[in-house]
């Protein structure tokens, strides 16, 4: 028989009555969330900071590889940024430019007052040449305009660089992916570790799965959503049914379904085994 339907112990006991909430025992508790955990980039483990059995939030620092290179690189795109920023904020060469053609166009204007009035004055060599000058200024105005659109883009460029030191440096980071807890260092410090080989096993523990079987006549899609409550040793858990397997199995006509159980006390255990009660009620659309 296919393993996915093998009930064993995990039998319905549902009550005659169908408005009764539904009762299945022999539910046991899987985890939802767990991870082989692996460096991304290849290189010694120079630092375990999280031991096993310590519950960390997620994205908190795991461990870390050597990480030397990677700062070195990332402090010189950090100096090249602040160099580039600063052509890229000087605005001197535009304003001497624009001075400079200031002055031209006013020394053209002067000459071309005193030519209308006394035609000798300047000689047309005189005009042209300061005609010249103030054309030259105009397009250093220009030049300096595309000098500073250059120094901009340069900037962005480098922040580019920036990024991608600062990527690499943070990949040479291990992190958690979720909430949870360490449960198995496969490497220890000092050992080389290749990229994509698994360093450590993690898991979450304050959601946890309780699998179970159900008659499939009972297995309605109402279910999904409904309010469930696991109960083992006495105590009583909060969740929520997620998932009603849609195939039969031919051989008890049973469906796997599974919950999703609080465990915000960390009180509860993957393995374990209890009783999942289905609310009778129908969740609100």
């Amino acid at each position: 028989m296919n393993s996915l339907f093998l009930s064993g112990s995990l039998l319905l006991l549902a009550a005659a009555d169908p408005s009764d909430s539904i009762t299945i025992e022999g539910a046991q508790l899987t985890l939802i969330e767990h991870a082989e955990l692996s460096a991304r980039e290849s290189g010694v483990l120079s630092e375990i900071i999280v031991s096993e059995g310590k519950t960390i939030e997620a994205d908190a620092p795991l461990a870390i590889l050597d990480d030397q290179d990677a700062k070195l690189l990332k402090a010189r795109a950090e100096t090249e940024v602040e160099i580039a920023r600063t052509h890229a904020e000087n605005d001197l060469r535009i304003r001497f430019a624009k001075k400079s053609l200031d002055v031209a166009r006013a020394e053209l204007k002067r000459s071309l007052d005193s030519f209308n009035r006394f035609p000798n004055s300047v000689s047309q060599t005189e005009l042209d040449r300061l005609k010249l000058l103030a054309d030259k200024a105009e397009l250093d105005v220009g030049l300096a305009d595309i000098e500073v659109a250059q120094a901009k883009l340069t900037l962005k460029l480098k922040q580019h660089d920036l990024d991608r030191a600062t990527l690499q440096l943070d990949r040479r980071t291990i992190k958690a992916p979720f909430p949870g807890i360490v449960v198995q260092w496969k490497r220890q410090r000092g050992e080389w570790v290749d990229a994509a080989t698994p360093v450590a096993r993690f898991i979450r523990l304050n959601r946890l799965r309780a699998e179970g079987f159900l008659a499939s006549k009972q297995a309605t899609g109402s279910l999904v959503g409904r309010e469930v409550t696991f109960v083992v040793d006495g105590k009583k858990h909060q969740g929520k049914l997620n998932f009603v397997h849609p195939e039969i199995d031919p051989a008890n006509q049973q469906v796997r379904l599974w919950a999703e159980i609080q465990n915000d006390d960390l009180s509860l255990r993957p393995g374990q085994i209890g009783t999942l009660e289905i609310s009778n009620t129908e969740p609100s659309r």
